[in-house]
């Protein structure tokens, strides 16, 4: 087979010789004749009259042969010689040169026509200057008013011709004056001429062949056997100049022409292209116009660049446009269609998604080029090296079968009859050898059949495996993996099933088509079949479905759609189509229509609204789509559909929102409170916060500590423990910011706004961490609950403030609960939330059935705070309930009464006093006798303190401390009434700790040490020197008393009275010794006093007032030892109070306890130790 390839090959360039040496000779034969015709023009050796006159001059034959000179050609040349020469046209000339000049010639036709011109020129004189003239008519119209009408395309075929013809009479000797020719280019040249696009085309075209057919004339190198004959042609260096001037101006202006030409084009492209993305479609004219348009200047483009080839010039070089055409409208450059917005908005969402549609795996990078079906030229060069090495090794065996019998000297001697044996038996051999091959080649043939089929079915397998993954690839790394693999499985086959699958994905599972669509856009840029046949079975499909018009099968109809939307965001669909489909259900906007167009909106219309070639016709097709809404009657879920679908696509316009300028200072505390703050940095923040010149910055920073609901919910509590630093150094800050958050609360109930929820709860967690953090009392959280529940009702504006059916008033009320809600759990504060908790349940029932959310909330709640409560389901069960606490309050309050009573008349009735210290001052303040004026604060602080930490770090705890550790049960005290009584007053007053240097603190704790032991030895002195006012009864006093009164009942005291008791309630006297002295020796006297004596009374309020005394000293002692070891031992502030009872309850810091005078009431001193500050407070 190769051998015969290179005989075909060797043969075919044999043939291709040959042509090339015949047309050689031809030329040289023309070029001769051309020669030799050239010198009888020149040197005519015409016949004379007396020649002429034998020949035939009758105007028959003479009209017969001039007709014929109107049709020149070829094959009439011979005939229309001989005939010329048989007559005689001496008085025909001028109708012989019109004839000619009207002739209608061809390319082919010119030499024949040159050798009938020549013929007459040899005979006839006046025949050369009379064709010269009717020639060049036809280059100067105005003369002639028959060429006038002639038509356009006709005349530019006869100048064509005509020049032709001017210029081979010129090479023949027949016209001598190249002058002609500078005239006829100088016509063609004229800049009137260029104005009439025709005419330029067709003097574009002339010159051209001119320059061309006439190079001599141009001064431009001619090769070949054609240069010795044009050498003998005498045109001038002058002439030739004004040719080249001539040419090159022309060509300039040209140039400019086609420049301008192209510009007009480009902007009718721009309008066009808005006309296309606005309207979807070019009205007739414009493109009637476009096209007319785009023929002009591809003509004058041609005809410039066959001009300059032919001028030996580089073509000119338009820029490029960077437009398409109309074919391809929807893919016009963006210059004419950006959006008006100076910064268009971006094409894709976010990063992730730009990648995933932009960002496809270059598959050559992974699979072999054979594999993708782009076969390498390498591998070709490879097999014919691997065919001509076969060749030559056939050459080399067939040379060494040549050589060997002349190296055999006995094969010299044989005999030419013995020659033809040897050749049979060679032949014989050859055929059994041929036969052997024949039959492995069959073998070996078999065998890789055999192994083919089981390739394939191999392949087949491995293909159905791959296809059944294909559902699977829920994820673009699964997709582009399974795209590899499938690559090294491509046949035309497995790429038609392959487009089988990737069509028929199921319809309900619309999230696969993203990625079956990035799997057909990586293949494309490969297998150009795969998407070109997905495209076209979609579109066929929904033609189908639309044309169908039932209402059957709505999901493969949103399948097909969203199948061409998701195809257009990686561009293997054209938006065109998209745009059509659009339009097909725009124009048919009923039933399933309105879904699909929906569906393709949802899919790309975001896309197609973004990208800038098409966001006018984008934008327009929204405008009809939401005419089309309006219009039509929809139902509710149809005129959902096109909404999102609108504004999916064209969100609503909103202006710019012009960023604040804060100054750098402000910026600094932002960050800080919205940035940095955690509960790591806590300490760090508040540090920072201190450094800041306060007075400048303490409004903004208030301002930022009420925006709590733009931080974070969970870091509410931090705001609160700052503003708890911060009250160490500016209490004044602790109160704006409660004002603040109560204002705010009030606010928001004021005015019920929807938007304000979330920061109506955030200030009511705020609130809640405030009380926590101890700047706000309990009578505030509890106002605060009933204002929330009562605000509103009873007004006009209840429907307004609170409606039946809002629930977010409960929500509240959880929020402040959950938030400091388990710390009213002793005292009064437990009382008084039983007793809201029973209001709120009567609010809750008022309002109906509360929502599943609002429910779940309340049950938490309810198992958090009061898991023994009963929760009422009806309104009267929680008026009973009401009533029932109403009874109970009333009789705690007579009970109390009475008591009080009672007690008035042990104690004297003088009003007790309120000490308050501040800053080392104290001021007295006067209440009632029962302590009235203070009760509703003594009720906020019960059961609410909570034990203060020592130092900065503790101080800023996140709010889980116990407060409830220093609550004490009533039973614990001695008049029955626990630290949260309504007799129970608290004043705080904090002041700053003054550094002392440590040398001046020994110097003053050494005079005070002095200072004391000096007074206590002075108060020994007094007390030795100091006559005993009650002497000690002497023993034998109490020896005999047992049997003297044996009936008596007997309580003796220091003093040395009896008190007897009265036997069967009747008064008696009672029996005292008195002790008297005579001399050195203490006698007793026994009398009888009656016991209703003033005597007797006074002794027993004495002696129980002393008492009273005794223990108050004795806890008072105990309790300063145990604070003094506590200190000593670093242990913080917080010490042990010892209860007369027996139990021990926690205080915060040092509590002192004493009685008032006379009104037997309890004052308690408590003194806070902080980092940065001291902390008194006073407890009634």
């Amino acid at each position: 087979m190769d051998l015969h390839h290179q005989e075909e090959e060797s043969r075919s360039e044999k043939q291709d010789d040959a042509e090339a040496l015949a047309r050689l000779e031809e030329i040289k034969k023309s070029i001769e004749a051309k020669m030799t015709l050239r010198q009888s023009n020149l040197n005519p050796e015409r016949p004379d009259s007396a020649y002429l006159r034998t020949l035939d001059s009758s105007i028959k034959r003479n009209t017969a042969v001039i007709k014929k000179l109107k049709q020149i050609n070829e094959e009439q040349r011979e005939g229309l010689m001989d005939d010329l020469r048989s007559v005689n046209l001496s008085k025909f000339v001028s109708e012989a040169v019109t004839a000619i000049c009207e002739a209608k010639l061809k390319s082919s036709d010119i030499q024949a026509a040159v050798q009938i011109c020549s013929l007459l020129h040899q005979r006839y004189k006046e025949f050369s200057p009379s064709l010269t003239q009717g020639l060049l008519k036809v280059f100067l119209p105005g003369k002639s008013a028959d060429d006038l009408d002639a038509d356009r395309n006709s005349k530019a075929m006869k100048k064509r011709s005509t020049l032709k013809l001017l210029l081979e009479l010129y090479y023949v000797g027949i016209i001598e004056d190249s002058n002609i020719f500078i005239n006829i280019i100088k016509d063609l040249t004229s800049a009137e001429h260029m104005k009439d696009r025709d005419t330029t085309q067709t003097n574009l075209t002339l010159l051209a062949g001119f320059a061309r057919q006439g190079r001599v004339f141009l001064g431009l190198p001619i090769s070949g056997q054609d240069e010795d004959f044009f050498k003998g042609l005498d045109v001038t260096a002058e002439h030739k100049k004004n040719f080249k001037k001539a040419f090159n101006t022309y060509y300039d202006a040209l140039s400019e022409l086609l420049q301008s030409e192209h510009k007009s084009l480009q902007q009718m492209e721009k309008e066009n292209a808005k006309l296309v993305n606005a309207k979807g479609e070019l009205s007739e004219d414009s493109a009637s116009s476009y096209e007319k348009l785009r023929k002009s200047y591809d003509h004058l483009y041609r005809n410039i660049s066959s001009l300059a080839e032919a001028l030996d010039m580089q073509p000119p070089v338009m820029p490029e446009d960077g437009t398409t055409r109309l074919t391809a409208g929807d893919e016009v450059s963006s210059s004419g269609a950006v959006k008006d917005t100076s910064v268009p908005e971006p094409v894709w969402d976010d990063e992730e998604t730009k990648t995933f549609y932009e960002c496809l795996p270059d598959l050559r990078a992974f699979v072999p080029a054979v594999l993708l079906g782009e076969v390498e030229p390498v591998k070709t060069k490879d097999k014919s090296s691997e065919s001509s090495s076969e060749v030559v090794e056939s050459q080399q065996t067939a040379e060494d079968t040549t050589e060997f019998p002349a190296d055999s000297g006995s094969m010299a001697d044989v005999s030419t009859i013995e020659q033809p044996k040897e050749k049979d038996e060679v032949d014989k051999e050859k055929a059994k050898d041929a036969k052997k091959e024949k039959g492995k080649e069959k073998d070996s043939d078999k065998k890789l059949e055999n192994e083919k089929e089981k390739g394939k079915s191999l392949d087949v397998a491995n293909f159905e495996r791959l296809l059944q993954r294909l559902p699977g690839c829920v994820s673009r790394d699964l997709i582009d993996q399974l795209t590899v693999e499938y690559c090294y499985l491509n046949t035309k086959t497995n790429r038609k099933k392959l487009v089988k699958a990737l069509f028929n994905v199921p319809r309900t599972s619309l999230e696969l088509l993203a990625y079956y669509s990035r799997m057909v856009a990586t293949l494309a840029t490969c297998m150009k079949d795969i998407p070109s046949t997905l495209v076209q079975m979609l579109e066929d499909e929904f033609n189908y479905l639309v044309h169908k018009k039932d209402q059957m099968n709505i999901e493969s109809k949103i399948r097909n759609i969203r199948f061409i939307g998701e195809l257009c965001k990686f561009k293997i669909v054209p938006s065109g189509l998209v745009f059509s489909c659009l339009k097909a259900c725009l124009d048919d906007f009923t039933h399933h229509n309105i879904d699909v167009a929906c569906n393709l909106l949802e899919t790309c219309g975001r896309f197609l609204y973004r990208s800038p070639e098409t966001t006018l016709r984008m934008t327009n097709m929204l405008d009809i789509l939401m005419r089309l809404k309006n219009v039509k009657n929809l139902d509710p879920r149809q005129s959902t559909l096109v909404e999102n679908a609108y504004y999916l696509c064209k969100p609503p316009e909103r202006s710019a929102r012009i960023s604040k300028v804060r100054p750098p200072l402000h910026q600094y505390i932002r960050k800080l409170v919205f940035s940095d703050l955690d509960k790591d940095s806590i300490t760090n923040v508040l540090k920072q916060l201190r450094k800041l010149p306060w007075s400048e910055c303490e409004q903004y920073i208030l301002k930022c500590f009420m925006k709590v609901h733009k931080g974070k919910y969970g870091q509410i509590h931090l705001i609160a423990s700052l503003t708890s630093g911060l009250s160490r150094y500016h209490e004044e800050f602790a109160v704006a910011v409660v004002d603040e958050v109560l204002e705010e609360i009030r606010v928001g109930l004021e005015l019920n706004e929807y938007g304000a929820q979330q920061k109506r709860l955030a200030h009511l967690r705020f609130l809640g961490e405030l009380y926590n953090y101890e700047h706000v009392d309990s009578s505030v959280i509890f106002e605060t609950l009933y204002l929330t529940l009562s605000y509103g009702h009873g007004t006009s504006e209840q429907e307004v403030l609170d409606p039946p059916e809002d629930f977010f008033r409960v929500r509240m009320v959880i929020i402040l609960l959950e938030t400091c809600g388990h710390y009213f759990d002793r005292g009064s504060s437990k009382k008084r939330l039983d007793q809201f908790l029973i209001h709120f349940q009567r609010y809750i029932l008022s309002k109906g059935h509360p929502p599943l959310d609002i429910e779940f909330d309340l049950q938490d709640l309810f198992a958090n705070l009061r898991p023994n409560m009963t929760r009422y389901s009806t309104v009267d069960e929680v008026n009973a309930a009401m009533l029932q606490l109403e009874e109970r309050e009333q009789a705690s309050t007579a009970g109390k009464g009475s008591v009080e009573r009672h007690s008035d008349t042990k104690r004297s009735g003088k009003s007790s006093s309120t000490v308050i210290f501040s800053n080392g001052k104290s001021t007295v303040k006067d209440v009632g006798e029962n302590g009235e004026g203070h009760k509703e604060e003594s009720d906020s602080d019960s059961g609410s303190g909570s034990v203060v930490r020592d130092g900065q770090n503790e101080e800023l705890d996140d709010g889980n401390h116990d407060r409830g550790s220093e609550s004490d049960d009533g039973d614990d005290y001695e008049d029955g009434i626990g630290p949260g009584s309504d007799d129970d007053n608290e004043f705080r007053v904090r002041q700053k700790v003054v550094t002392v240097d440590p040398e001046e603190q020994a110097d003053f704790d050494k005079e005070l040490k002095a200072l004391l032991q000096e007074s206590i030895e002075q108060r020994k002195l007094e007390l030795r020197g100091r006559p005993a006012l009650n002497m000690t009864i002497p023993m034998s006093v109490f020896e005999g008393s047992g049997k003297d009164h044996h009936h008596f009942g007997r309580v003796t005291g220091d003093n040395g009275e009896e008190v007897v008791d009265e036997e069967n309630g009747e008064p008696r006297e009672v029996q005292v010794k008195v002790l008297v002295k005579r001399g050195n020796k203490q006698q007793t006297k026994q009398m009888l006093i009656p016991s209703d004596c003033s005597l007797v009374q006074s002794t027993k309020q004495k002696e129980a007032a002393d008492l009273e005394e005794k223990q108050d000293i004795k806890r008072l002692v105990l309790e300063y030892n145990e604070r003094d070891e506590e200190e000593a031992n670093g242990l913080g502030t917080q010490v042990s109070n010892w209860i007369p009872g027996g139990s021990r309850g926690n205080t915060r810091g040092y509590t002192g306890e004493g009685g008032g005078k006379g009104g037997g009431s309890r004052q308690r001193f408590v003194y806070h130790q902080g980092g940065g500050g001291s902390y008194h407070s006073r407890r009634k």
